[in-house]
């Protein structure tokens, strides 16, 4: 089944406020394999001009993911997610992810487009403190394949 494109534009609500902690940053840089000490040591950190550990960049995606679930589980989009593959994903910082943040995401479909058969559908998530602050931009892109009309 194609997807609705009367989705392109829709934003959905925020999500829950995520409490970014020195913990779960140093169990995602563990994850990806960066030894940067930024990512662990406060005075590392303080020495580099933050207040407290900084998260490696891709530590958005965390956040992310939960605010494009909202968008993957809307069953009037009509996304088939057996048939879909992750096609692009990219972040846009205003200032690194921090411990101590809380931090709450909103998603809006930017875009749904037909190419070689398949629907592309791209969102973006921006992610702010719970105070207002913009913190990133994620932007993804969901490739549904073989889901459009020929």
């Amino acid at each position: 089944m194609p997807l609705d494109q009367s989705f392109v534009g829709r934003k959905y609500p925020p999500t829950p406020p995520y409490e970014v902690s020195r913990e779960k940053i140093r169990e995602f840089a563990d994850a990806i394999g960066d030894p940067h000490p930024a990512y662990r040591d406060v005075e590392a950190a303080r020495a580099l001009g933050h207040p407290d550990v900084i998260a490696p960049p891709t530590f958005g995606i965390v956040l992310s993911m939960r605010a494009s679930a909202q968008v993957v589980g809307d069953p009037d989009l009509g996304l088939d997610y057996s048939k879909v593959v992750h096609g692009e994903q990219r972040f846009v910082a205003t200032r690194p992810v921090r411990a101590g943040d809380r931090l709450t995401a909103t998603v809006t479909v930017e875009s749904i487009r037909v190419a070689a058969g398949n629907d592309l559908i791209t969102t973006r998530g921006d992610v702010a403190t719970v105070d207002g602050e913009p913190v990133f931009t994620a932007y993804a892109t969901l490739v549904a394949r073989g889901t459009a009309r020929s």
